[in-house]
């Protein structure tokens, strides 16, 4: 999808069909979906069009389309329908965060109009975001992926470098790390973004339908099998497919996934014609998979194929100077998905939280932001039980005033003006506290990336 585009969403195929149509005789590009499934399947940060969905339809409604979306970016603009009369539910969509509502039957003249304006305010954000980017904002990557950590500023740079080639992609790291958020990075900034990435659950395919689910079916294939069906490799040609979690995928459907790597061919159940396969393979796994195949758990042959580039996403524990900037960035985003305040987080509990171990990782520390910033505690930590007790209350408030404005600096690549707006003090009193903490920007961001005026 180069050009911007409108996703269709009805589970009604006429009305689908005839909507289409309208939308096309006015010139707009449409895709159409009969489920919202497969539309959250082209859905990434810059995607470049609207979502019309309809409310209500089996499996995720449009009211939970809505949100998922959102939960991936909040700008992109969403148009529910419903041929229900409901008042209610139409300020429940619009304070949700649509971008408008439509009632059937609607006049298709309306539906263009809307449409065409939720587009003019697509390109309009996505050019901003543009904008900022050259004037030196952290870019896409800093924000999901934040950190000043070696581990974190390594990551980022073979991220990037290995993104925008074809090369299959394994992703390493213990549970709640990040992984499918690495994954969606390498897709996002890949010369693949307009096309779908289709997430494949390993450890959650149905035995008796997976090759169904993954190859696809002809029409007769088995009882049940009424009409052809595509698959999720078939449906993700031209994008990605992330297979999450490799190490639980049974070793027959291994050996078939070796052949679809080598051959980027499949062939439909009860069928025997090939179908060529343009897809980039992108897999992640929470055990060392050279030690599954020590075990006779996994091919050895498939795991060469799947790692020409091995990535390590570190746990929290391996970075924890990177917890205190992290936890803010989660209390935000905590803030944004509830619709509540942003507040403070005193610099005592952030040391605290630099101290604990984390074993469930980034996953662990976005439950307690959630739970902090809804008024529900950190959970098992004392924020009081951390440092020398015997300090002076002074020396202690110095010492995490320091790591935040530290923690600030690094997260914005030495940029002043983000840092003193995010603390909420002036200029002024960021250059005064530098000053007496010997904090020098320069020497904070080394060796990642240049750093940038105000």
């Amino acid at each position: 999808m180069k050009s911007p585009s409108v996703l269709l969403v009805d589970d009604e195929e006429d009305i689908r069909h005839s909507t289409a149509q309208a939308l096309e005789l006015a010139g707009l590009t449409v895709h159409e979906f009969a489920s919202a499934e497969q539309a959250l399947d082209y859905i990434t940060p810059g995607f470049r069009g609207v979502v019309v969905s309809d409310i209500r339809m089996p499996g995720l409604d449009g009211m939970t389309l809505l949100s998922r979306i959102h939960d991936i970016d909040a700008d992109i603009p969403v148009i529910l329908v419903t041929g229900h009369g409901d008042v209610q539910l139409a300020v429940r969509a619009i304070r949700a965060g649509a971008y408008d509502f439509l009632e059937k039957p609607f006049a298709t003249q309306h539906l263009t109009d809307i449409v065409r304006r939720g587009l003019d305010r697509r390109s309009l954000v996505l050019e901003n975001r543009l904008l900022r980017a050259a004037a030196g904002h952290p870019d896409d990557i800093e924000t999901r992926l934040p950190g000043r950590s070696s581990a974190m500023i390594d990551l980022r740079f073979r991220l990037r470098a290995v993104a925008p080639t074809d090369a299959d992609i394994l992703i390493v790291g213990d549970t709640g790390v990040g992984k499918e958020v690495v994954a969606r990075a390498i897709h996002d900034i890949s010369g693949r973004a307009d096309r779908p990435l289709v997430a494949i659950n390993c450890a959650a395919l149905p035995e008796n339908l997976i090759e169904s689910e993954l190859f696809g079916h002809e029409a007769g294939a088995f009882p049940g099998a009424l009409r052809t069906r595509y698959g999720k490799f078939e449906h993700a040609r031209g994008g990605t497919v992330l297979l999450d979690e490799i190490g639980s995928m049974p070793a027959d459907l291994q050996a078939k996934l070796l052949r679809v790597i080598q051959e980027r061919v499949i062939v439909r159940l009860g069928s025997n014609e090939p179908i060529p396969l343009d897809v980039r393979f992108i897999a992640t796994s929470k055990v060392e998979l050279e030690e599954e195949v020590n075990a006779g758990r996994f091919r050895a042959d498939l795991l060469y194929r799947l790692n020409v580039v091995t990535l390590r996403v570190p746990q929290l524990a391996e970075r924890r100077e990177d917890v205190p900037i992290l936890f803010l960035q989660l209390v935000r985003e905590a803030a944004g998905r509830h619709r509540r305040d942003m507040i403070d987080v005193p610099a005592k509990l952030l040391e605290t939280l630099a101290q604990h171990d984390w074993p469930g990782n980034v996953r662990e520390l976005r439950n307690a932001a959630d739970r902090y910033l809804l008024g529900l505690g950190i959970g098992t930590l004392d924020p009081t039980a951390t440092g020398n007790s015997s300090d002076k209350l002074a020396d202690q408030v110095a010492r995490f005033e320091r790591a935040i404005i530290a923690s600030a600096l690094q997260a914005h690549g030495g940029s002043l003006k983000p840092v003193y707006e995010m603390l909420g003090i002036s200029r002024k009193t960021l250059y005064e506290k530098m000053q007496r903490y010997a904090l020098d920007k320069h020497a904070l961001t080394a060796g990642d990336k240049p750093d940038r005026s105000e």
